[in-house]
């Protein structure tokens, strides 16, 4: 014979795979979030590379009077188009058209300035406020090696050593990885992958308790041969199962694309394995059935349907803030995160990206908060379904 809560779960996850909303919620956010995340990073990848891939268009002014700085340019896929002499609000509604990244305009005592060795003025114009930043940088690092070059070999003729400037040399060393330099790009936004642990059963969680005590279905169920807890754990398996679906689904989506993108273009790389995801889903599943079990609990303390769905909407918020609250304060990754929901989980999947060992008590601290969370959550509404104030709804 069937463990009762085993049917009652039977009988719910039946119900609502009819439902057809629930159905579209499971479908839409799903695919939602892992899309987005990959428009994002693939957005954020064709900015960068735009530069190198369709070179960089600036307008000159006055630029015959330095070819040298006219062949850097050019050596660095920089196409400089002459202009004739424009004044200054000539040069602004250029930029402001977007027809260029940046306009150079030298001085009309460029050319003997230069010879008498004092400071010959190049002009850099630009607007800050458009999408060029990668583009302007460009240019302005080649005046600042044309710069360096004419500065040597002025001194060179006068017999000094260029390296008299530079009495330190500074050498940098990154060792951080493609993968954590991907993690810290993308940890950000990996919060909003469980986002759907709160959304894909909710429906489900509301109608199987709000719902039916609405529609006087409740009286009938509790008065079966079943003791509370029985009837709610099954009510929260099902909205849990779904849940664990739409999220599993989803990391495995994000997975897919985040892999599929070309970071290395970038100097970044996705580096988690299938392995590692798998444990990422299965770290998850607490999650979920934490979701469900507060879903459940706060909708049966609801008067009506509506009210419920009003309740879990403001409720709901207040799991995932710190997800999203605690990246933007740049702290470093500690134990204390990992006893949190949903940021726990977050910290879990930025640190498993960066392709290191992070060891087994981060994992089990990640599994053991949620779950203590549910089982809380769900001893509290068995205790609540014993009351005859739930079912008479006063």
């Amino acid at each position: 014979m069937k463990p009762k809560f085993l049917i009652v779960f039977l009988k719910e996850l039946r119900e609502a795979l009819r439902d057809r909303r629930t159905l579209a919620l499971l479908a839409l956010f799903t695919l939602m979030y892992p899309i987005m995340i990959g428009y994002v990073v693939n957005q954020t990848i064709k900015r960068a590379t735009k530069p190198e891939r369709d070179g960089v268009e600036i307008a000159v002014i006055g630029g015959a009077q330095a070819p040298t700085l006219m062949a850097q340019l050019k050596q660095r896929n920089i196409t400089a188009r002459e202009l004739g002499p424009l004044d200054e609000p000539a040069i602004t509604e250029a930029l402001q058209a977007r027809k260029y990244a940046v306009v150079l305009r030298l001085s009309d005592k460029f050319t003997e300035n230069y010879a008498a060795m004092r400071p010959a003025r190049v002009e850099l114009w630009y607007d800050s406020a458009d999408e060029n930043g990668p583009r302007r940088r460009e240019v302005e690092s080649v005046l600042e090696a044309y710069n360096a070059n004419v500065a040597g070999a002025r001194l060179l003729a006068h017999g000094v050593s260029p390296a008299t400037l530079a009495p330190v040399q500074v050498q940098r060393f990154d060792t951080a990885t493609n993968a954590s330099r991907s993690a810290g790009l993308i940890g950000g936004i990996l919060g909003i992958l469980f986002v759907p642990a709160f959304i894909c059963g909710m429906s489900t969680a509301v109608d199987s308790t709000a719902g039916e005590r609405e529609r006087r279905s409740m009286e009938v169920l509790m008065a079966q041969p079943a003791k509370a807890w029985e009837l709610v754990v099954g009510k929260w398996l099902t909205s849990g199962s779904l849940a664990i679906i739409g999220v599993t689904l989803e990391l495995v989506l994000a997975h897919a694309i985040l892999s599929w993108l070309p970071l290395e273009e970038i100097g970044m790389s996705w580096s988690m394995g299938w392995g590692e995801l798998i444990l990422i889903c299965i770290v998850s599943v607490p999650l979920c059935l934490f979701a469900a079990g507060l879903q459940v609990a706060l909708a049966m303390n609801a008067k009506s349907f509506k009210e419920a769905q009003s309740v879990l909407s403001f409720v709901m918020i207040v799991p995932m803030l710190p997800a999203f609250i605690v990246p933007m304060m740049e702290l470093k990754t500690a134990d204390w995160m990992y006893m949190v929901p949903v940021l726990s989980n977050q910290t879990l999947l930025r640190e498993m990206s960066k392709g290191g060992d992070i060891g087994a008590l981060p994992v089990l601290m990640t599994f053991a908060c949620s779950a203590l969370a549910a089982l809380v959550a769900v001893g509290f509404a068995s205790w609540r379904m014993k009351s005859e104030r739930y079912v008479l709804s006063v």
